[in-house]
């Protein structure tokens, strides 16, 4: 067992109180659903400042359109056409943090977007978009779920990656599942056998850690039951199946965020940082097939914003601006690490944003 020491507060009697139900044993996406999302007190129900530039700003972490503008009006051109392949005239998007994205989207779309919603269990977040989007008041709605019907295109940056993921992990050859118990004054490890297994065999016989994603992959099914017409784009740092199985990558990919540095204790400050794993594409592709959508394609983030056209952008823009543009697409900044995912409802097309270097066959 591992403890993180953690004093008691309102949200981790919430936790305590589901221990009690539970037996004493939470799997681990239960508790981090409670650590994340339980109302009012988990890490994006909370007042907490989350995005920003520099930990100066009391925020712990900073993603593309708070980097550059020019995130989201390179990404504007790939919704303007599937906006105009789709025939609708709506863009969704589901965690729409400070609200950024949604204003490059609305300031450089215009008249072209008739409605934006937003989908957003954070009623924090919630007021701070409102502010930012302040100008565009008339056009954006915000939704606390998903509709029964859904027209337009849906972009989400970020999303998949905090949505909970179960942890299973091989020791002596035998698969278990990992769980959380109360162990003194914090939090601890527990691990019960399971038939749980990963999507792929790992190879080798040696002790593995990793993650299985039902919650990503069963939203991506529920929004292709939902979306009658358009498309939808996900940008996330994670693997295909087989690198994320890869027998080398033995310590699984949960990890933590506060104050614009990274931790892998999930069990300690409970409530007061991010939690996030990576993406498994592969299962959210595959997600996706079977409920009915179309890969528009699969490729890295650079590649992506290269084939919408950011480099004629950054040369336009001042030297700060590019040199801020350059991390979204350089390989050993977010460039690499970052994918992006196209899906469409009906007869896919010759997207522009998987133009060149598209790796759907990796998939």
């Amino acid at each position: 067992m591992e403890q993180g020491a953690e004093r008691a507060t309102p949200l981790t009697r919430i936790i305590d109180a589901a221990l009690q139900r539970t037996g004493g044993w939470l799997p681990f996406d239960r508790f981090m659903a409670l650590a994340l999302y339980a109302p009012g007190l988990g890490y994006y129900a909370n007042a907490s400042r989350k995005f920003g530039r520099m930990p100066a700003s009391g925020s712990d972490f900073v993603t593309a359109p708070e980097l550059t503008p020019l995130f989201g009006r390179t990404l504007a051109r790939q919704v303007e056409e599937a906006l105009v392949r789709t025939g609708t005239q709506e863009v969704w998007e589901f965690g729409a943090g400070s609200g950024a994205l949604a204003l490059q989207l609305l300031d450089t779309l215009g008249e072209r977007i008739a409605r934006y919603r937003i989908v957003d269990l954070s009623g924090t977040l919630r007021e701070r978009q409102q502010q930012t989007l302040a100008g565009h008041a008339a056009k954006v709605e915000w939704l606390a779920e998903l509709p029964q019907e859904m027209r337009g295109v849906v972009v989400g940056n970020e999303v998949l990656d905090a949505m909970p993921v179960q942890l299973l992990v091989r020791k002596a050859q035998q698969w278990f599942e990992r769980g959380v118990v109360r162990q003194g004054d914090g939090f601890a490890w527990e691990d019960r056998p399971t038939e749980l297994r990963p999507p792929v065999e790992v190879e080798g016989a040696h002790d593995y850690l990793t993650e299985i994603h039902p919650q990503a992959e069963a939203f991506i099914a529920t929004l292709a039951d939902r979306l009658r017409q358009g498309a939808a784009f996900f940008i996330d740092y994670g693997f295909p199946e087989a690198e994320y199985y890869h027998p080398q990558r033995h310590m699984g990919t949960v990890m933590c965020h506060r104050g614009h540095l990274a931790d892998a204790d999930p069990l300690a400050e409970v409530g007061a940082k991010d939690i996030t794993a990576h993406v498994n594409f592969t299962g959210v592709a595959l997600a996706g097939q079977d409920a009915g959508l179309e890969v528009l394609g699969y490729c890295s983030q650079a590649r992506f914003l290269l084939n919408a056209g950011i480099l004629p952008m950054m040369e336009a823009a001042s030297l700060a601006e590019r040199a801020m543009a350059a991390r979204l697409i350089h390989e050993h900044e977010m460039g690499e690490l970052f994918k992006v995912i196209g899906f469409a409802v009906g007869e896919p097309w010759d997207a522009l944003g998987f133009a060149e270097g598209d790796r759907s066959h990796t998939l």
